[in-house]
């Protein structure tokens, strides 16, 4: 009878370790397969038991969390204030799609799941317990932002604003049009769903980012990153000094002709050549340099980083990997394969406004728990050093005389001091298509002080049109709204 007992009781320890093992196994290594199998609605559940932190512009809640009686489960929604306006920088946070941007990258924050949330940080990690939800601040300038949003209104075509605080990375504005209210797709309802398949099935693609997530040629603000490589090589001593260019100028090993839109530009001067944006000249140049020095002033500036994050993921711009020497010419005048996002337009700016050093951009200022103490602040990096010093400053004056006498006019500020670019990007077959109008610039209050500013706008093709897409007749204004709202802050 004790022999019988004890081989029950030792079987019944038997079981209970195994049954502790296997509870171990499912916590510890197992949990997040469960989570994410599809047909459990459980994290869902907890997901939306309490109310969803918030976005934050200006110290201003754009977002909300409202208590909804659609669903039992679910017991808060996702609301927005202005959500087309902010939606690239929010993205969305819907109860059947899950999230993106903002809403995706700190899911953790503002879902009350980041172990930082809590008194104990390890302990909640552990357990897993759910702390009350954090908030998101970001870095937008309102003013900017409604001005970028305004401006590309205004055109009625696609297009993206991308506006940077030079001296920091600060995104200040982040715009892409056409936009769409993220509180449309937030609920779990049929209007939730036939508004989700309206967006996804809509040709001009209103989620997508354009300021982060498209790649566009940059057309001539590419030439400031030829000027930049020519100043900072030596193959340019003298910005004033004629250069030995033909024009039209015939593509190496080619019978093509490469003419101008300008006049004056044979022999043109580096200067006078990004003033008037002589194609002729800055396609010799990058010929002359080779296409390994192009590319690595180009990687100076911010191209071909696949790590690129603001924190939201940007895609990558490129310069071309092995172009051969025709190809070279038009990579330098922004055509080709040359592709580059609005953000990195604007990093361009952005870096010759800073003397040179290009800081590394960033969207969230701070994380911060319920009670408004800080989680986690960002502070500002430098990401390359694309120019010295003495040229970007060059480089600034020749591109304030872009917007003084040449193609940039429509930039000028009052009172401020302007440089920029203008960039009319063709694109499609046999460059047929409406071409894309750039324009990057940066701007100061006074010659002496910092800079306030760097922005790049592109406005796609549409209805307007052919001879009015032109850098500095669609986004140039944009460009100065943006400016003048960013320096009257």
């Amino acid at each position: 009878m004790i022999v019988t007992a004890r081989r029950a009781a030792g079987f019944c320890l038997l079981l209970l370790l195994a049954l502790l093992g296997n509870a171990t196994w499912v916590q510890a290594y197992r949990a997040d397969t469960y989570d994410h199998m599809s047909g459990n609605r459980r994290p869902q559940i907890v997901r939306y038991q309490q109310p969803r932190g918030d976005i934050l512009v200006a110290d201003a809640p754009i977002t909300g969390s409202p208590h909804t009686a659609e669903s039992f489960d679910l017991a808060y929604g996702r609301s927005y204030t202005d959500g087309p306006l902010y939606a690239p920088v929010t993205g969305y946070a819907s109860q059947l799609y899950g999230t993106s941007l903002l809403e995706g990258v700190e899911d953790d924050i503002l879902a009350g799941t980041d172990p930082r949330l809590g008194a104990w940080p390890v302990i909640t990690a552990v357990t897993r317990r759910r702390a009350a939800a954090g908030n998101v601040a970001t870095t937008i300038l309102p003013a900017a932002q409604q001005a970028a949003f305004n401006g590309l209104a205004s055109t009625g075509n696609k297009g993206a604003v991308v506006a940077l605080d030079p001296t920091t990375g600060a995104i200040l504005a982040l715009v892409s049009t056409p936009s769409y209210d993220p509180g449309a797709v937030a609920g779990a309802n049929k209007g939730a769903r036939a508004a989700w398949a309206a967006l996804d099935g809509d040709p001009d693609r209103p989620m997508l980012n354009r300021a982060l997530r498209e790649t566009y040629p940059p057309g001539s603000t590419f030439k400031v990153v030829t000027a930049a490589a020519a100043l900072a090589s030596g193959t340019v001593a003298d910005p004033d000094q004629p250069t030995t260019t033909p024009d039209p100028y015939p593509l190496p090993e080619t019978h093509t002709l490469l003419g101008n839109e300008a006049d004056g530009c044979r022999n043109a001067s580096l200067r006078y050549a990004l003033t008037v944006s002589c194609n002729t000249v800055f396609a010799k140049l990058g010929v002359d340099m080779g296409a390994e020095v192009m590319r690595r002033q180009a990687t100076a500036f911010g191209f071909d980083d696949p790590k690129l994050r603001v924190p939201v993921a940007v895609t990558p711009s490129v310069f071309p990997k092995s172009p051969d020497r025709p190809q070279t010419a038009l990579s330098s005048i922004g055509q080709f394969d040359t592709r580059a996002t609005p953000l990195q337009m604007a990093m361009v700016a952005a870096g010759i406004a800073n003397d040179g050093e290009v800081m590394r951009p960033y969207l969230v200022e701070r994380l911060t728990r319920h009670d408004g103490s800080t989680v986690r602040g960002t502070e500002r990096q430098s990401l390359a050093r694309a120019v010295p010093a003495p040229v970007a400053r060059r480089l600034q004056r020749m591109m304030q005389d872009v917007v003084t006498t040449g193609t940039g006019g429509n930039a000028r500020i009052d009172g401020a001091i302007v440089g920029g670019k203008t960039g009319t990007a063709q694109h499609g077959e046999h460059n047929r298509a409406v071409p894309y109008a750039w324009f990057i610039a940066y701007a100061k209050p006074s010659p002496d002080a910092k800079p306030t500013v760097a922005v790049a706008v592109v406005v796609e093709d549409g209805a307007a049109d052919r001879a009015d897409i032109t850098g500095g007749g669609l986004a140039a204004p944009i460009a100065k709204a943006v400016m003048t709202a960013t320096l009257s802050r």
